[in-house]
């Protein structure tokens, strides 16, 4: 015999405030306010999808008690119902839930229209300027915001039922407009590929909520791809057919068979790209490629192999130049003398078309490179000089006393990502000089070189034993292979001055899998902590306190702390929290808005989670730090100044392109220099553990280390030499030419 239904109890209130929110999966903790007087509020918990402070909701759920929060509401499913006391009306309007309307803009429209405010907006908003103070432009500006909440609402309500979180209801929405409850329900695989935020995952989630059959041939093409897309995020530019086969086959749940049809199909419809490639032994490997990382890779190894062999050359003067008087000349410019493997890399870059330099820390390659630039400038030629991030470019401003930008800037990209120079329109240079050369991923670097006009030098300059760029690929090894025809040098000495720093002294030594020096030393330092959740309170301390005080740095803009992972008790994601709790901490009349899980304050520092080509000038990109500087409630705006001095502004609805960065984890730190880096070494990081890791870490600090957590977990970064290479097939269509 079925079990009765039970009933659902109701409960009508207006939302006053959210006090957590899982931006993943939509729960929700919020006080609500019943109107029992006396400020009595009332926690309610559920999935609260959409719904914003200021609104009145009718809620189906269950009463139940909760042993710390007494006395609790969870919540089923609710709707949004429109107020209809003045009160409930001015609170509502002035919540911040409508763009351009804040408290005092919502005080005069209500007391100018009184319970017919609401209906006015509705079906007459024309006459909104009737309000003292509102134009004809803010009061279309309202009108619209009104009509866009509607259908984003509508959106919501039908998106609740299968977990959609608020900020991906809106991505949709604004994608999709009118068409988007049509998208979701017909093509849920689409809004992967075309909306930021929604993976296969979340596609297939909706997918099977509208009834889209398990073995669907579209679902497992989605899938394939989906497969791809993810191992380029672990850096993959292809993987091998047989481990993608075996993958998809783990993530979906169905039959081998169906997988190597639909891959078969995927391929034939140009989905993906085949191609045999030698393996890690050597022996052939078929190669399943995304379509763009294939073309990105035969580009670039095309173009560099054609620069290489042109016979133009915009620096003929340095072919029968007399070397020892150039560096005899240049010694008296910088009042330093070049040291004989500096002096080939001199040469190198100045009479080869392609030229890699390379080397760790103290060697020397910032007056390498400075020499290069000062000779080329000597001769008049026209130097462009860039990095792939803000920091970097500003320090190689500093270094050779000319403009640099970031990559990004310098190529111009546009929305979708299509660069303004490109083999069509050169750059106008005779010498491009990039530095932090490990950070060029493959799309970036095929965008750059690309844009090298034929006979021009190009100058890669990194340390080929950090970590491999954050996007797939890994260019600068690939260009330093054996075998490879791109001429390079590494730099291998350690300058005296250099020897006298324990940070050079340590990276060095971490390279070679050597344990650092931590006794007395003036500038690194190990604080031992073998539980790990106090190895992470320790940091925030030794960060936000001890290297403040001891030092005078400042700790939002000296000090950063540099975590292997994300997760986990001392992961960048918890310490951010303890950091912004000790930075810059919630005070009276200090502006903040919650979003998802998050609180932004103004002065706190942030980072660009995404690259996102329509904002700022030129994009703001994945890795740009900043910190905000303004918060508007009324126009729903948060402006952040960047790192290249560009100030952004963020609607409240995109936030979700922001993290704060008071802790980053060291692959997002790759290009960036700091006075300080704190690092949380402990074991519950223990799979992350690695030496490039390690390297990267201390190399990213210019005068100070401070390493935190046991020294088993330290050993076992020292020890750990990364796993296997990337799927990377550039070195060997290099060497094939």
């Amino acid at each position: 015999m079925s079990q009765p239904a039970v009933r659902l109890a109701v409960l009508e209130g207006v939302l006053e405030r959210i006090t957590y929110a899982n931006e993943e999966n939509g729960y929700t903790v919020a006080r609500v306010d019943t109107g029992r007087g006396a400020g009595d509020l009332l926690t309610v918990v559920g999935s609260l999808l959409g719904a914003q402070p200021g609104e009145s909701l009718r809620m189906e759920g269950r009463w139940g008690s909760h042993p710390q929060y007494g006395k609790q509401f969870t919540v089923e499913n609710y709707t949004t119902v429109l107020p209809a006391t003045i009160q409930g009306i001015r609170r509502y309007l002035g919540s911040g839930l409508i763009k351009g309307i804040g408290p005092r803009i919502a005080d005069r429209i209500t007391e100018h229209f009184g319970v017919d405010t609401l209906d006015v907006i509705e079906q007459d908003p024309g006459r909104l300027v009737e309000v003292p103070g509102l134009g004809p432009k803010r009061t279309k500006l309202i009108a619209a915001a009104w009509e866009e909440q509607k259908a984003i609402k509508e959106v919501m309500v039908f998106l609740q039922g299968v977990g959609v979180s608020t900020s991906i209801a809106v991505r949709i929405y604004k994608k999709y407009g009118d068409a988007s409850i049509s998208v979701t329900k017909n093509e849920p695989y689409r809004l992967a590929a075309d909306v930021w935020g929604i993976g296969f995952l979340t596609a297939d989630r909706i997918a099977q909520a509208v009834g889209i059959p398990h073995d669907s041939p579209e679902r497992v093409k989605a899938g394939l791809q989906y497969a791809l897309s993810q191992s380029s995020d672990q850096g993959h530019c292809f993987l091998p057919e047989q481990r993608l086969i075996a993958d998809a086959v783990k993530l979906l749940q169905v039959d081998t068979g169906l997988v190597i049809d639909c891959l078969a199909e995927l391929a034939a419809e140009e989905g993906v790209v085949k191609e045999q490639v030698p393996g890690p032994e050597g022996e052939p490997v078929t190669a399943v490629y995304l379509v763009p990382f294939h073309r990105a890779e035969r580009s670039l190894a095309g173009q560099l192999l054609a620069l290489l062999r042109t016979g133009e050359d915009r620096l003929p003067v340095f072919r029968d130049v007399d070397w020892s008087k150039a560096l005899a000349w240049l010694q008296t410019k910088t009042g330093a003398d070049l040291a004989p493997e500096q002096r080939d890399a001199v040469r190198l870059a100045l009479t080869e078309k392609v030229a890699v330099l390379t080397g760790g820390p103290g060697c020397g390659k910032s007056f390498t490179v400075r020499s290069v630039v000062e000779l080329a400038r000597a001769k008049r030629a026209r130097v462009v000089m860039a990095a792939p991030t803000g920091r970097a470019a500003k320090r190689l401003a500093e270094l050779t006393g000319a403009e640099a930008s970031t990559v990004h800037r310098l190529l111009e990209l546009k929305p979708g990502g299509d660069a303004a120079y490109d083999r069509d329109r050169p750059l106008e240079a005779d010498l491009v000089v990039v530095d932090e050369a490990s950070m060029l991923d493959l799309l970036l670097a095929n965008k750059l070189v690309k844009a090298i006009p034929p006979g021009a030098h190009l100058l890669l300059v990194g340390d080929v034993d950090q970590l491999p760029s954050v996007g797939a690929g890994e260019v600068l090894r690939d260009l330093l292979a054996d075998g490879s025809p791109v001429p390079s040098v590494r730099l291998t000495r350690i300058f005296r001055q250099a020897q006298q720093s324990g940070v050079v002294t340590n990276a060095h030594r971490i390279n070679e899998g050597q344990h650092p020096l931590t006794q007395g030393m003036s500038d690194f330092f190990l604080f031992v902590e073998d539980d790990t959740e106090e190895a992470g309170r320790l940091t925030v301390d030794v960060a936000a306190r001890r290297i403040p005080q001891r030092f005078g740095l400042d700790p939002r803009r000296d000090v950063q702390v540099l975590a292997p992972m994300h997760r986990g008790p001392a992961g960048a994601g918890m310490l951010n929290g303890l950091l912004q709790q000790a930075i810059t901490p919630p005070r009276e009349g200090l502006a903040e808005r919650r979003f998802g899980g998050r609180i932004f304050r103004v002065g706190d520092k942030i980072t660009q989670i995404r690259n996102n080509y329509e904002k700022g000038r030129n994009g703001v990109f994945n890795g740009t730090l900043g910190v905000v500087t303004a918060l508007d409630p009324v126009e729903q705006r948060l402006t952040v100044l960047t790192d290249e001095d560009e100030e952004v502004p963020y609607d409240f609805d995109e936030l979700d392109e922001l993290a704060h960065a008071y802790a980053v984890t060291i692959h997002r730190s790759q290009g960036s220099e700091y006075p300080a880096v704190v690092i949380p070494v402990t074991t519950g990081a223990w799979t992350m553990l690695q030496r490039n890791l390690l390297y990267t870490a201390v190399t990213r600090a210019k005068k100070l280390v401070v390493l935190v957590g046991s020294r088993k977990a330290l050993g076992q970064a020292v020890r750990t030499v990364s796993a296997g290479r990337r799927g990377t097939a550039l070195d060997h269509r290099l060497r094939r030419g």
